[in-house]
C-alpha cells in the first residue's frame, strides 16, 4: 500500500456525536529499532511481542462542532486529571494524521485515557496510548465511511499510530509482530506493522514476561531525543547494520524455536541499545545498579539450572523477564524469592503474549 491508500474515503453518515473506547497493550521489542527519520520511519526494522496486561484503555468523544478550524480541537485527562504534558504530542499528532482523517477537525474530542503499569518508566505508554487513540479514531472513521473493511481498519490504525509513536504500530495486533521493510517478510512496511504467523515455532506460543518495577519514575531522557542522538552517532552505521542480520537470526529461531540462542540475541539487543544510549553525545544512562544486580542474576540462574529465561530492556531500568510458560513456576519462584527484592515495593508485573486491543 502507498500513502494515498490511507487517505480518507468520502464520508457517508452524518454524525453528530459518538463515543468509542479501546484498551492496547504495550509492547516489548526483541531486535530494538533505535533511530528514526523525519517522516517517523525506522532506520533499521524491529520484531516485538505484543504483552497483555500492560495495557492504555482510551475512552474518546467526538461532538460535531459549531465552528470551522483548522486545527483539532481537543480535551485530554490522564488517569482522571487534565494533562498538560500530553498536549504538544497530541497536537502533533493530529496536525500530522489531518492529511489522513480531515473529518477530525469538524469534531470536538474529548479524550480520556489511563494506563494499568507506570508512565514514562521503561514501559512502552507512548505504544499502548498512541494504538489506543488510533484505534478509537479508526472506529469513527468506520462508522462515518461504512468502509467495513477489517484488514485495512488494523493497517491503517498501525499506520495512525505510527504517526505518532513508532513502536505504537506494533500494538495493533497480538502475537509476534514485525515493523519496517525487510526482504525476507512478505508486505513488510516502514508505514505499518505485521503480524507474524507463520511458522513460527510453538515454544513462543505462550510466552510470558514478568516485568521488574525496579524504578517507577519518568525516564531523564525521553525516547524521542535518544532516536535523534542516533543521526549523529558514532556506530549509528554499525548499528543498524547489526539490527538488519539480527532481524534475520531471529526470523530463524521463531522458526526453529532454539531458546538457548532467542536468550542470546534478544540479551545482547538489549545491551546494545543501552550502549548506544550510554556512547552516545551527549551521553546518559538510564540503567540503575538495581538492573545490573538483576541481570547477573537471571544469566546465573540460567546457567546453573538451564532454564532458558532471559532479559531485555526498554529504554529505561525496568527489566523484562521473558521465558517460556512451560517454565513458569521455577522462574515465578525464583522471581518472587531472589528479583522481587531490587523492585519498588518488592513490585513486579506477570504479563504474557497478548491477543491484541480489545474494543470496550
Amino acid at each position: 500500500m502507498n500513502l494515498n491508500d490511507f487517505k480518507s474515503v468520502k464520508i457517508i453518515n452524518e454524525i453528530s456525536q459518538r463515543k468509542y473506547s479501546w484498551e492496547s497493550p504495550s509492547n516489548i521489542a526483541l531486535v530494538k529499532y533505535w533511530g528514526k527519520n523525519t517522516d517517523q520511519t525506522p532506520k533499521n526494522p524491529s520484531i516485538s511481542f505484543t504483552l497483555s496486561n500492560c495495557k492504555t484503555t482510551t475512552n474518546v468523544e467526538f461532538t460535531k462542532s459549531r465552528l470551522k478550524s483548522d486545527s483539532v480541537d481537543f480535551e485530554i485527562t490522564f488517569e482522571g486529571q487534565k494533562n498538560k504534558k500530553f498536549r504538544p504530542k497530541i497536537e502533533k499528532y493530529f496536525s500530522n494524521i489531518l492529511e489522513y482523517c480531515p473529518y477530525l477537525i469538524n469534531y470536538n474530542i474529548i479524550i480520556n485515557t489511563n494506563n494499568s503499569f507506570p508512565h514514562s518508566s521503561g514501559i512502552a505508554s507512548s505504544a499502548s496510548g498512541m494504538s489506543a487513540l488510533s484505534l478509537c479514531i479508526m472506529s469513527f472513521e468506520n462508522d462515518l465511511t461504512d468502509l467495513g473493511n477489517k484488514e485495512y481498519f488494523y493497517k491503517k490504525a498501525s499506520f495512525l499510530s505510527r504517526i505518532g509513536s513508532g513502536s505504537a504500530c506494533r500494538s495493533i495486533y497480538g502475537g509476534i509482530n514485525l515493523w519496517g521493510a525487510n526482504d525476507e517478510f512478505k508486505n513488510s512496511s516502514d508505514f505499518y506493522s505485521i503480524k507474524l504467523e507463520e511458522n513460527i515455532s510453538s515454544n513462543f506460543h505462550n510466552y510470558r514476561d514478568t516485568i521488574l518495577i525496579i524504578d517507577k519514575n519518568e525516564k531523564e531522557v525521553s525516547s524521542s531525543v535518544g532516536h535523534e542522538l542516533m543521526n549523529q552517532h558514532s556506530f549509528s552505521d554499525l548499528r543498524f547494520r547489526q539490527a538488519f542480520e539480527n532481524i534475520s537470526k531471529l526470523n530463524s529461531i521463531l522458526k526453529n524455536g532454539d531458546l538457548h540462542e532467542f536468550c542470546l540475541l534478544v540479551e545482547s539487543e538489549a545491551l546494545t541499545l543501552h550502549s548506544l544510549m550510554m556512547s552516545s553525545n551527549p551521553s546518559y544512562l538510564l540503567m540503575k545498579p538495581e538492573t545490573l544486580s538483576v541481570i547477573n542474576l537471571i544469566q546465573e540462574f540460567r546457567k546453573s539450572t538451564n532454564i532458558p529465561v532471559c532479559f531485555t530492556l526498554d529504554a529505561g531500568a525496568n527489566v523484562h523477564v521473558l521465558y517460556p510458560d512451560e517454565n513458569s513456576n521455577e522462574v515465578s519462584g525464583f522471581i518472587k524469592n531472589t528479583l522481587s527484592k531490587f523492585c519498588v515495593n518488592r513490585k513486579f508485573i506477570d504479563d504474557n503474549i497478548g491477543k491484541g486491543p480489545k474494543q470496550n
